[in-house]
């Protein structure tokens, strides 16, 4: 009875296969860049999307002064998240279990409102409460709209660093006389912020991109940020080039802070 046998070299090895298969999925790229490249009406994409008289108008009619202003929002409302973050950390952790109550009410309640809904529902405030008056208004409540969603999701980062820290460090530092409040603020915190910086500077990126939603309270001019600026230079000019120009402002923002946390973050795993 005559058997099958498979000629040499029929079969490709395992790393043949891989080969063409990468080969494969480089071509059907290049097939999709060249049918874009050839079907693409690159005069009407340059007018609408890149028209360089409207981009130098967007940039000396108030530019700056939007990039100012989503800084300024997005610092202060970091501040404040950071704060209360810590504090709805650290009510996580305690042993007081209405604290741990109120505390995981306050974080997945936040954490699951879109942050639309929180500017919204901050801006209508007065409405509820006659004579409700935010300080620093509009800076006051975007501040505080950003501190409030910001801090529920730093509270869990937070909370993790502190739980990150050997519990032998807090076992030292007790049995060298100090109490748990002094322990957790000069041993644990420390230590749990240098792990946490690269985190939180994502979540500092996370206020930036969110202080676009700044438009819902109905800013005047002079308080917009970069999305509403570029959004009214859009309609003024019927042309979307503004909002381009705007979001290479947030890239002006955060490519740095991205790269910051790469390095930071290549730096934590050598120290380790």
């Amino acid at each position: 009875m005559a058997v099958a046998t498979t000629a040499p070299g029929s079969r490709l090895s395992p790393r043949k296969r891989r080969q063409r298969i990468r080969l494969a999925q480089y071509a059907l790229l290049v097939a999709i860049a060249v049918i874009a490249a050839v079907g693409a009406n690159w005069g009407q994409i340059a007018h609408v999307f890149f028209d360089v008289g409207i981009a130098k108008s967007t940039v000396l009619h108030g530019l700056g002064a939007a990039l100012v202003h989503t800084i300024t929002y997005t610092a202060g409302g970091f501040v404040l998240g950071l704060l209360a973050g810590t504090l709805f950390a650290l009510m996580r952790l305690s042993d007081v279990l209405p604290y741990r109550w109120i505390a995981t009410v306050y974080i997945e309640f936040f954490r699951g409102l879109p942050t639309l809904v929180v500017f919204i529902a901050l801006s209508l405030l007065p409405l509820a409460f006659t004579g409700l008056v935010v300080p620093f208004d509009p800076y006051g409540t975007v501040w505080i709209a950003l501190g409030i969603v910001g801090s529920a999701y730093m509270a869990e980062t937070i909370r993790a660093g502190i739980q990150a820290v050997p519990r032998g460090q807090v076992e030292a530092a007790r049995s060298l006389g100090m109490t748990s409040g002094a322990a957790m603020r000069k041993v644990v915190l420390p230590q749990a912020f240098r792990i946490m910086i690269p985190p939180l500077t994502n979540e500092l990126i996370m206020l930036i991109k969110d202080s676009s939603l700044v438009y819902a309270i109905g800013l005047t001019v002079s308080g917009f940020e970069l999305t509403a600026f570029g959004k009214g230079m859009a309609n003024d000019s019927a042309n979307i080039t503004p909002l381009v120009v705007a979001g290479l402002g947030y890239l002006v923002i955060t490519l740095p802070l991205s790269w910051l946390v790469r390095r930071m973050e290549a730096s934590t795993a050598k120290g380790r």
